[in-house]
């Protein structure tokens, strides 16, 4: 399996901050030979940024407005239908992320 069919598809993950867990929705596609990707957190979806594949490891920018406003960077390592790293927000603390892949109906 190549890292473009192993990265792509819906991911639910759990990231743990100071200010407590939260659960986006991370969709990721390959669209004209370029990885993209949303993610969504309740009312909040956001479009990913400098999106980067480094053999399993994912890199991805984004910014949100809720519970504050933040530029988040993540790089998280792909493994089959799991995924594992950290997001980094300015100065804070990385914070844990864990994922798993949705299941296609």
């Amino acid at each position: 399996m190549s890292i473009e069919t192993s990265v792509e598809g819906t991911w639910s993950l759990v990231i743990a901050t100071p200010i407590g867990r939260h659960t986006p929705v991370l969709e990721l596609f390959w669209k004209e030979g370029a990885l993209h990707g949303r993610a969504s957190d309740g009312a909040q979806t956001v479009e990913l940024t400098d999106v980067r594949v480094d053999g399993q490891r994912v890199i991805w920018a984004q910014s949100i407005t809720k519970p504050i406003r933040l530029n988040l960077h993540f790089d998280v390592t792909v493994d089959g239908d799991h995924l594992a790293g950290t997001s980094k927000a300015g100065r804070l603390p990385a914070s844990t992320v864990v994922g798993q892949r949705v299941p296609m109906p």
